[in-house]
């Protein structure tokens, strides 16, 4: 089983990594900061005998997307699952955040999923299979004070992904939103946060595995998983 994973180096793209690679996935991940994770790479191959490769790039801009994908197309064309996990958070109401704000957040939570997957879907067509996780966020579905360009591009996102499911059913590739709520990750650090208020991010990447494992027939469309005492 091949897996791609974006936003890989660390919190939520990091664990799910470590999950599909206790399952013997092989991994092709990226990050702006891969090279800065090679110990913990080479653990995992050595730890699971799989194959790990990983790609340095920035995924906003869409010809690193589409280099990261010929990276994986050369070395396979037999794509199980891609999961679209690159995303960052910057608070702000739309009426006085930077300007600036909604192209960055855009650039980096939706284009980066809609080039990477425009260039990577091709080969799961031609199998007519595979499974695309989006990682979209209860912003996606909730507005909330301070959420500005973030939650509006996490609308976008969620909008692509639903778009993929209709457009992807007679291929017979499966799309995944995920929407999960405040998750105990690098972004969170300096804050005053109760560990146990808030999900791990084992958390939602056993979800993603368990989605994954079900049979061709079943799709999970979607996943919403939120702290126990509900969002932050």
């Amino acid at each position: 089983m091949n897996v791609v994973i974006t936003g890989a180096s660390r919190g939520i793209g990091k664990s799910i990594a470590e999950h599909f690679a206790a399952k013997g996935a092989n991994l092709f991940l990226c990050s702006r900061n891969m090279d800065k994770t090679l110990a913990w790479q080479q653990s995992l191959m050595q730890k699971y005998s799989i194959s790990i490769s990983s790609f340095n790039a920035d995924l906003s801009q869409a010809e690193e997307a589409k280099s990261f994908a010929t990276h994986v197309l050369n070395a396979t064309n037999e794509i199980d699952i891609l999961i679209n996990n690159t995303g960052i958070y910057e608070p702000g109401a739309t009426y006085n955040e930077p300007d600036g704000q909604l192209e960055k957040m855009m650039n980096v939570n939706v284009y980066s999923a809609y080039h990477l997957t425009r260039a990577l879907v091709a080969s799961m067509i031609k199998r007519k299979s595979g499974h695309i996780f989006n990682m979209c966020s209860i912003a996606s579905l909730q507005a909330y004070p301070n959420g500005g360009s973030y939650s509006i591009s996490k609308w976008a996102l969620d909008g692509f992904s639903k778009n993929l499911r209709e457009e992807l059913k007679p291929f017979h590739i499966k799309v995944t939103s995920i929407y999960p709520g405040a998750t105990l990750t690098p972004s969170w650090d300096g804050m005053n946060i109760d560990p146990k208020r808030i999900l791990e991010a084992d958390d939602v990447s056993k979800m993603i595995v368990a989605a994954s494992e079900l049979s061709a027939q079943a799709c999970v469309e979607d996943i919403v998983i939120r702290p126990q005492l509900g969002d932050l």
